[in-house]
C-alpha cells in the first residue's frame, strides 16, 4: 500500500521551524512526516527558522508531540555526504548519531545521498572502496539497532547506476535500501521509471518531486540533485514520470511511504496533496479496491 508524507524541509525556505511546520502537515490529514536531523546544533533552527531537528534533540519528548498530532516519522534525513574522506570524517558519525536517535524516535529508517560533486583527485574505484569502508561501519549501527539506512539517487555517484547497483549488491543486507527520487533521477538526465525499475528490489521509502518547465530546461542532465519542486506536485514537466513511477510500484506490491518534497507554501503543499491523492484513489479505483 502506497502511503502519503510531507517532508518538514520544504518549510525551510519559508524559515519555518520544525513544531510549525509538522503542524502544517497534520493539517492536511496526512500521516507521515519526514525531517532532517542536525549533528550538534544550528543557531537557526534554535531560533525557530529551520524544520531540522538537532541530534542532541529528547526524541521521546519529539514522539509525545508528534503523538499529539497523529504523525509519524516515515524516514529520518541524515543526508551529510557519505561518499569519500569527508564521509568517512564525519558523515558516518553523522549517521551512526541518526541512527541512534532514529531508534528511541521509533523511526524505521534513515537516509543518506553523496554530495552535488566529484571527489577531486579521487577515481570512482577509490571512491566506491571508500563508499563501502563508511557504509560498513554504519551497518554495524544499523544491523544492532535494526534501522534500514537507504542511499538515495542525489549526486553523481548516486546517479551513476552501476555505482548503485554494486553498492547494494557488496552488502545485500535488509539494513541497506533505498529511497528513490523521482526529482533528483529526472534533473539528471535519465527516465525515473527506468531508474526505479533497475533499483526496484532495494527501493522502501521514495521522495516525490516535480520539476518546472524553466528548471528542466536549464540544468537538466547538468545537475544531479534538487532541493525541492518550485512547482507543486503534479504541476511541472516530471508530472507524467511520477504517475508511471507510483504505478510501478503499486503493480510491484510495493508497500511504503512516499513523501513529498514541493515549496512550502499553502496553496503549492494543497495542489499537492491533492494530486497525490489523485494518483493513488486512481490505483485503487483501478485495482477494484
Amino acid at each position: 500500500m502506497i502511503h502519503l508524507g510531507l517532508h518538514t524541509d520544504n518549510w525551510r525556505p519559508l524559515s519555518m521551524g520544525f513544531e510549525a511546520a509538522c503542524e502544517k502537515i497534520a493539517a492536511t490529514g496526512l500521516k507521515h512526516i519526514e525531517f532532517c536531523s542536525i549533528h550538534g546544533q544550528n543557531f537557526i533552527a534554535a531560533l525557530g527558522y529551520d524544520p531540522g531537528v538537532s541530534l542532541q534533540s529528547n526524541p521521546r519528548a519529539i514522539r509525545r508531540f508528534l503523538d499529539k498530532l497523529g504523525l509519524a516519522v516515515s524516514q529520518i534525513d541524515g543526508s551529510y555526504p557519505m561518499m569519500g574522506p569527508n564521509g568517512a570524517a564525519y558523515g558516518v558519525q553523522y549517521v551512526t548519531q541518526t541512527i541512534r536517535f532514529a531508534a528511541e524516535l521509533g523511526c524505521p529508517m534513515v537516509d543518506t545521498v553523496d554530495g552535488a560533486f566529484e571527489t577531486p583527485g579521487l577515481s570512482r574505484k577509490e571512491v566506491f572502496r571508500l563508499t563501502c569502508d563508511n557504509y560498513r561501519q554504519c551497518l554495524a549501527w544499523a544491523e544492532d539497532y535494526r534501522i534500514i539506512v537507504n542511499v538515495e539517487p542525489h549526486g553523481p555517484y548516486t546517479n551513476d547506476l552501476d555505482f548503485m547497483q554494486r553498492l547494494f549488491q557488496e552488502f545485500e543486507s535488509e539494513y541497506l535500501r533505498c529511497n528513490f527520487d523521482t526529482g533528483n533521477t529526472f534533473i539528471a538526465g535519465h527516465e525515473p521509471l527506468a531508474y526505479l525499475k533497475a533499483l526496484r528490489k532495494y527501493v522502501v521509502h521514495c521522495h516525490i518531486k516535480d520539476v518546472s518547465p524553466a528548471l528542466a530546461a536549464a540544468v537538466r542532465g547538468e545537475e544531479t540533485g534538487i532541493g525541492s519542486s518550485e512547482v507543486s506536485v503534479g504541476g511541472g514537466v516530471n508530472a507524467e514520470n511520477i504517475r508511471a513511477c507510483i504505478e510501478h510500484l503499486h503493480q510491484t506490491g510495493w508497500d511504503g511511504v512516499v513523501s513529498l518534497e514541493c515549496h512550502g507554501s499553502d496553496e503549492n503543499t494543497k495542489q499537492s496533496v491533492a494530486w497525490m491523492r489523485g494518483v493513488v484513489k486512481g490505483l485503487k479505483r483501478r485495482s477494484g479496491r
